[in-house]
């Protein structure tokens, strides 16, 4: 297998995408076919690969500006959009807990990509950690974003951090998402433009009617494993860093520091990390010290 993605994978004119893709300059676009999915990806630079793993409702764009700093210290950065998002389609509407494991194995195989850095973000990382503990000999490094690690004792003051959980499982197709992109999860507001391009996706009656079955059969059982100690009787072997935003409530420096007090019996090398002036939506407050954050961890710890 090689460390990049195959000459043979060809672009794809991105102006010609229904519903229209936001710009980014220097990314490639493919499709990628594996039985029953073809998945849109965004890819920049080239060298070590780097899988990058988007939140809700965000997709491959998410990464624009990560990416872009990654790439330039002669890494690829490959932003892959999540079954259920952006710009992939399905053949098969129906989710399952461990559904986007096996796309990433599958994509990893279709770019002859023997093992990789992964950065994710929100319900990405769920994917993400998925691949770290059933597959570590795929992954390098993982730098997780605004998540909690799955070993992670749960602590009461942490509850509202899944307060936007209900709204998603008895999501209704046609409802507006935009409501996520305010202070309560943004330090710094993005334009109309900008929330435009996250949720144009969305348009799609298959992007929308995903969010419901991902929640419901992936989401919300990782998160019932994660509190009843499933993955606290495992080893994580991945070097992993966590990083929050210091604005993003309820996820502050003490309590998750508490809830993770005895990491080293769980897993080989942990750590946390905190970005300032930064909430949910680390990647659009901070995107530039979130680069940081990872090849610090890439050269650290990989």
């Amino acid at each position: 297998m090689t460390e990049s993605l195959p000459e043979e994978t060809s672009p794809v004119d991105a102006s010609h995408w229904d519903p229209p893709m936001p710009d980014a300059p220097g990314f490639v676009h493919t499709v990628v076919e594996t039985p029953g999915l073809r998945t849109h990806v965004a890819s920049i630079g080239g060298g070590t690969p780097v899988l990058a793993l988007h939140g809700f409702p965000e997709h491959w764009w998410q990464w624009r500006g990560v990416a872009r700093t990654i790439a330039a210290q002669g890494y690829q950065v490959i932003c892959p959009d999540l079954r259920g998002a952006g710009w992939t389609v399905a053949d098969d509407p129906r989710f399952d807990r461990e559904i986007w494991l096996r796309d990433q194995l599958a994509l990893l195989d279709a770019l002859g990509i023997e093992r990789a850095h992964v950065v994710s973000h929100d319900y990405g990382s769920v994917a993400a950690m998925q691949l770290t503990y059933a597959h570590p000999e795929r992954v390098r490094t993982h730098v997780q974003l605004a998540v909690p690690p799955f070993f992670m004792t749960p602590q009461l003051g942490l509850a509202p951090g899944f307060r936007h959980m209900p709204k998603f499982v008895w999501h209704r197709p046609g409802t507006s998402m935009a409501y996520l992109f305010s202070d309560a999860y943004l330090a710094h507001p993005l334009s109309e433009a900008e929330i435009a391009a996250y949720l144009a996706p969305m348009s799609r009656p298959e992007i929308d009617g995903a969010l419901r079955p991902t929640m419901r059969r992936l989401i919300l059982p990782e998160a019932a494993g994660m509190a009843t100690g499933a993955y606290r009787r495992q080893r994580l072997t991945v070097p992993t860093l966590a990083v929050f935003g210091r604005e993003d409530y309820p996820w502050s420096e003490k309590l998750l520091r508490r809830a993770c007090r005895n990491a080293e019996r769980h897993a080989d090398h942990f750590e946390l990390a905190f970005v300032d002036d930064a909430k949910h939506y680390i990647t659009d407050d901070q995107p530039d010290a979130v680069a940081r954050l990872a090849l610090d961890w890439f050269d650290r710890a990989g």
